[in-house]
């Protein structure tokens, strides 16, 4: 587990590209997977790496060996203008969590997910979210086996075929009491 370094960004849009094409088929459009812009991925997480939009946003990857098995990214929680900033302080968003499938059930996503928590916890993070699509049962498998819960607020995202409804799942940070 470290911090992604620009020489990353092919492996990150690997990654991407056959964990989508592996766990999402049936949710987004064939042309989405299949037309996969290489260039333009590796370029978004170049950039991702080496200028991140704040000081919050940041990208691990997992390493099985000396090979990428899979990463994250995070940063500061969007809020729409109808939602209230949660009471215990700042929440951060957990925007992406992939481990290639190949490499699934070793841990990587859950070393991953700490390292998240830990880091969002050291910035004074008090909550953690993330879009979850709502038929990814894998991944709200996971969230749930680490203490995570849907929140309540659901999203649909236009995909340029079927809508992709999200679900939000969230977990609040330690606090000065020790509590998750």
């Amino acid at each position: 587990m470290r911090p992604a370094a620009p020489a990353d960004a092919a492996e990150l849009a690997r990654v991407q590209l056959v964990t989508w094409r592996t766990a999402y088929r049936s949710l987004l459009p064939a042309e989405v997977l299949d037309d996969w812009d290489t260039e333009a991925a590796v370029s978004a997480w170049r950039t991702a790496v080496v200028a991140p939009p704040t000081p919050g946003h940041g990208v691990l990857v997992a390493l099985d060996g000396e090979t990428v098995a899979g990463f994250s990214a995070h940063g500061p929680a969007e809020l729409t203008a109808d939602e209230d900033p949660f009471p215990g302080g700042p929440t951060a968003e957990l925007m992406t969590l992939l481990v290639e499938p190949r490499w699934g059930r070793r841990g990587h996503g859950s070393r991953l997910l700490a390292a998240v928590v830990d880091l969002t916890s050291a910035a004074g993070t008090a909550r953690l979210q993330m879009w979850v699509p709502e038929a990814d049962e894998v991944t709200t498998r996971f969230l749930s086996a680490a203490g995570w819960a849907p929140d309540g607020w659901v999203r649909t995202l236009d995909t340029g075929g079927t809508p992709l409804r999200q679900v939000r799942w969230h977990t609040i940070l330690d606090d000065e009491r020790g509590e998750q």
